[in-house]
Formats: structure tokens, sequence, C-alpha cells
């Protein structure tokens, strides 16, 4: 490599961008050894943390994820070809119980460790600059250098190479969203759009008010914390004892359930043998169609049949009393049944049907289910909670954490076929990234002390006769009005509708985007394609905003981590493009 410097640009220093730096420390002892380069990280929020897991947010906010669960270092199970460099999980680090669900001020100063000493790793000609600004567009020739172009700067930063490492963004409103907004200022409401709740202004959410709650998943948790707790109420046993300052929160949503607990014991015995019916081949088949796929089509019935097979080599192994005939008949015929003779051949042989696999009940746990009043709504929603939670912390149903595993395998080979549209993502986080089991039974308590009333599932939303209405399929006739209202998602970013600055000037000078919206990017090394399907030589991006997204925010360690090796892969291709610079200007 040349002894004049070199410059990269990693946009967004978070998790994913901390991660790219652990992989640039691990190769550049091969790649460009005695190397002088510049890595210049761009992000308002500290390096390491980011803006999600930042230190200067609410004591009372967890993770998602068993401590033991998370780790930002690779280890032999990670198909790449640069060096396994090990380290702590978070619990081994912070020194805590595996199964305890850290705070995230916790995992922000994890994520700050891990990043000084990715940097602390680099070799001695490799230098990193922090600069706390917002990245506002990227332009450049297609084969010189880069200009990154910062908030409150008139002169660029020059790279070689630049990295997008975004992670969540913001969105600008869509037209359901634009016109709840303008009938709110109209009539003087609150609407709080899709927004990060740790961020949210819920300070005009008033006590003792209604306010409709409109999403049931993992943004709904952390408002329910912080309008509860966070406003001084508390718990005793399984009671919850209310300051005086909460509103009085009604949820629905499209499931109208909260998503699946958090599963609570461990693994014990023989793992199934996955892939199984969705792996490496069935992916080349996919991507070999010459018209192309259609997710439920041709990807959905795979994916379903792998999650069986997973569920029941668990329940015939470990609990064999609960089976009818031998796994070895059973595994036989399940090989090459259909669709159709699935459902005969699972009741003959496993004849209590809690045991069976009904994915679609899984999915849709109130579809046709309809109750004769609101108090009875509450009543049966506690009923399920209280259900799902026993189950979720019983080894007798351990099929369950077999899908689970399922889950992430089918993830993990899932990032090849690129967008697969929004379905998916959400099925598997209803399933398998749902809330930690305390926070479900603070939820039971919460509607036992009224605070929490539910709604139902396939929730409408209308703004009439000066306030915001809610109705739901589930209690037919009955409505609940308020002058609040919350949408408890996250913000979806997508294409034209990101406020991200950079992003928008991208796809404004030609880089593909998906149906989605995401990004297109090359799946070897994460390369930004144009609208050709040519990959960029000099721009990068990993995460998120990508159709190479992966399951989650962090890796399980020993699950292969398909974010670690889609991070060895580019840091080790912007390492040897920065070390080949030389010989290509010659040429």
């Amino acid at each position: 490599m040349s002894t004049a410097r070199r410059s990269l640009v990693i946009v967004g220093a978070g998790p994913r961008g901390t991660g790219l730096l652990e992989r640039i420390a691990a190769n550049a002892p091969e790649l460009c050894a005695g190397a002088e380069l510049d890595v210049h990280l761009v992000d308002p929020h500290p390096p390491g943390a980011g803006r999600i897991w930042r230190e200067a947010q609410s004591p009372l906010l967890w993770m998602n994820s068993h401590a033991e669960d998370v780790t930002m270092f690779t280890d032999e199970t990670v198909a790449m070809e640069g060096p396994v460099r090990t380290g702590p999980t978070l619990h081994e680090w912070a020194g805590i119980d595996g199964r305890v669900f850290a705070g995230r001020l916790r995992q922000g100063a994890y994520l700050r460790w891990v990043y000084e000493q990715a940097v602390a790793a680099l070799p001695a000609g490799i230098r990193v600059h922090h600069h706390p600004r917002l990245a506002v567009r990227v332009d450049g020739p297609h084969d010189g250098r880069q200009r990154v172009w910062l908030q409150g700067r008139t002169e660029p930063l020059l790279a070689d190479l630049v990295v997008l490492t975004l992670g969540h963004l913001d969105a600008e409103l869509d037209d359901e969203q634009s016109a709840l907004a303008a009938y709110a200022r109209a009539h003087g409401l609150v609407h709080l759009p899709p927004d990060f709740t740790a961020d949210s202004d819920l300070s005009p959410l008033r006590a003792g008010e209604p306010v409709l709650v409109r999403g049931f998943g993992l943004a709904f948790v952390d408002l329910m914390v912080l309008l509860t707790e966070g406003r001084g109420g508390r718990y005793e046993g399984d009671a919850y004892v209310p300051s005086g300052r909460e509103p009085v929160l009604y949820v629905g949503s499209r499931r109208g359930v909260p998503y699946h607990s958090k599963i609570g014991y461990d693994w014990t015995g023989e793992r199934p043998p996955l892939p199984r019916f969705f792996g490496p081949a069935e992916i080349d088949a996919l991507l070999a169609r010459p018209d192309g796929f259609d997710f439920r089509r041709d990807v959905w019935p795979l994916i379903e049949k792998e999650l069986g097979f997973a569920h029941y080599h668990r329940l015939f192994a470990a609990h064999p009393e609960r089976t009818a005939v031998a796994w070895a008949d059973f595994e036989e015929k399940y090989a090459v049944a259909d669709p159709a003779s699935l459902p005969a051949l699972v009741a003959a042989a496993v004849p209590d049907p809690a045991d069976r696999l009904d994915l679609t009940t899984l999915d849709r746990p109130l579809d046709g289910v309809r109750y004769p009043s609101h108090a009875a709504l509450q009543e049966g929603l506690r009923t399920y909670i209280e259900a799902d939670l026993a189950r979720r912390h019983d080894p007798a149903y351990s099929a369950d954490l077999a899908v689970f595993l399922g889950l992430l395998s089918v993830y993990g080979h899932l990032v090849r076929l690129g967008d697969i549209g929004p379905w998916w993502h959400g099925f598997f986080s209803f399933l398998a990234s749902g809330p930690p089991g305390p926070r479900l039974r603070q939820m039971l308590a919460l509607s036992r002390a009224g605070v929490l009333r539910f709604l139902g599932a396939d929730m409408t939303v209308t703004a009439e006769e000066g306030v915001f209405r809610a109705t739901s399929a589930t209690v037919p006739g009955v409505a609940v009005e308020a002058r609040a209202l919350v949408e408890a998602r996250l913000p979806h970013p997508a294409g034209e509708r990101t406020r991200d600055r950079l992003l928008r000037a991208l796809y404004a000078d030609g880089a593909l985007t998906t149906d989605e919206g995401l990004l297109a990017v090359d799946p070897v090394d994460g390369r930004l394609l144009d609208r050709s399907g040519l990959p960029h030589p000099r721009r990068f991006a990993l995460g998120p905003h990508t159709d190479a997204r992966g399951a989650g925010a962090f890796t399980r360690p020993r699950t292969g981590g398909p974010a670690f090796r889609q991070n060895d892969a580019a840091a080790r291709a912007a390492l040897s493009f920065l070390r080949e610079m030389p010989c290509r200007a010659a040429a």
C-alpha cells in the first residue's frame, strides 16, 4: 500500500458501525500492514452506542434480550474469511446473571467499551476521527474520491470509500398520518406519530385522560413503562399502585394481542439438525428461477415446513410420550407431505392439539373471535397473556424453543433473497422477538388496575366530531373516544419518505431501491447497486436500511451471525480496495 494516507468514512457509529470497525481491526494486519489510513466516523451520537443505545435515556428501559444472548464478537460458527476475535458477551463483560434483561444504559456502556477496544486494536498507521455531526450528502465521481458533506460544515470530508451504517431512521408522515396530524392541529388534539418512544415528548398525555394507542409491540412496551413507572407508579407483587399521574391507555393493533413472551428456560439435549427444508440449496434454487419468486407462493411453504420440522423433531425427542408413532416413520412421511396431506399426518402422530404447530393461529389468535362486551374482552385478553406466559416458561413445551431456533436459522438464509417484503419481519418479531416475561406480567397488573385497557384486533382509528375514535372487530359495535392518539411503532423510512437527507440524495442520484424502499446492495460485500444493478466501487451500506438486513439488533453467541459475516466481507473488500488503489491509479 502506498505511503499516502487513504480515507474511509463510516456514516453511523452505532452498533453496526462499531462492528465494522472491529472487523477492520481484525483484518488490517493481513490486508493492509503498514497502511496509513484515516477512518472518519460520522454520527451526532456517541460512538459505540449511537442513538438507540445511548446512555442518556431513561434507566427504566430494558434490552429485549437476555444479557447472555448479546455479543459484539465473532466465534468459529461465523462463516467468514477474516480471523475470529473472541470477546465477552454482555453478561460476561458486566458480571451479571446471563438471564437478566439488562437496562439499555448498561448495553450502551458495553457498546462504548467494544468501540474503544476496536480502536485500540487498530494497527499504528490507522487513525480514527469522530465527527459528531449529521452527514447530509455523498457525491463524487464513480471512479474517484467521494465527498461526504456534514451539517454545519462548508468543506466535505474526502473519502476513498464510504460505508453507510445508518441504523434505524426517522420518516416523513404518510398520507394517513398527515391527515390525522392535521385534524389534531385543527381540533386541539394530541397526535404522536410513529417514533422512537424514548425520543417522544409524552408530556401532552395528561393524567387520567384516555389515550388511544395503535400498536402492541415493543414500542408500546416502552410507552407503557414511561407512562406508568416513569410517572411514579410502582409494582407491589402482582399489583400496580398508581401514582395518579398516569393516563388511561387503550391499546389495540392488527393482531390485538402483545408479542409473545420471551422464552424463560434454557435448551437441553440434541438440537434439531437445521437447515433441513430451507437452506443454501433451496435459496440457490429460488435465486435461479428465471421468472423470480413470490414470497407467499414459493418461499413461505419452505419456511413453514422448516419450522414444523424443528418443532416436531424436538417434540418426538424430548416428549415422546405425547406422540403416537415412531420418529423415523413420522420424519419419512413428513419429508414428502404436501400442505394438503400434512394436517392429517400430524393429527395421527400428535394426539393433543396443543402439541401441534399451527402458525396461522399463532400469527392471528383473535381471527374470528368475538366478545360480547369491552369488559369481557379485558378478561379474555388477560387469560390469553397468562396462558402465553405459562407456556413460554414451561420446558414441557420446549418445541416452542425449537421453533425459535428454526426462525433464527431461516432468517440467516433469507438474507440472501434481499427484500422479501414487510410481512415476514413482523411475523418473526411477533413470535421470536417479544418482550421479557416480566413486562407482560406488568401488563397484566396494569390491566387489573384499570390503567391499561385492551381494544382488540383489526383496530381502526377515525377522526370525527372533534375526537379520535377507535373500533375493533373483536368487540362489534363498541367505540372508544379520546383526545389523544399515539402510534406505538417505529417509523418506516422507506424510499422518499425517509427524513435522512443523505439517503434521499442517494435515491435522487440513482441508487437502486427495492419495492419496500430499501437500499439494494450486493449480497457479497454490501456495495450499493445502481439502477442498472451494477455495484458502486466506492460506496457500501450495511444494516436495516438495506435489503440485506438481519433478524435483530444483536447476534446471539454461536449462531453464525449473518451480520458478522456481512461486516467481515465489507471490511475485507474495503481494505483490499484501499490496498490496490496505487496500482489502479497507475493503470
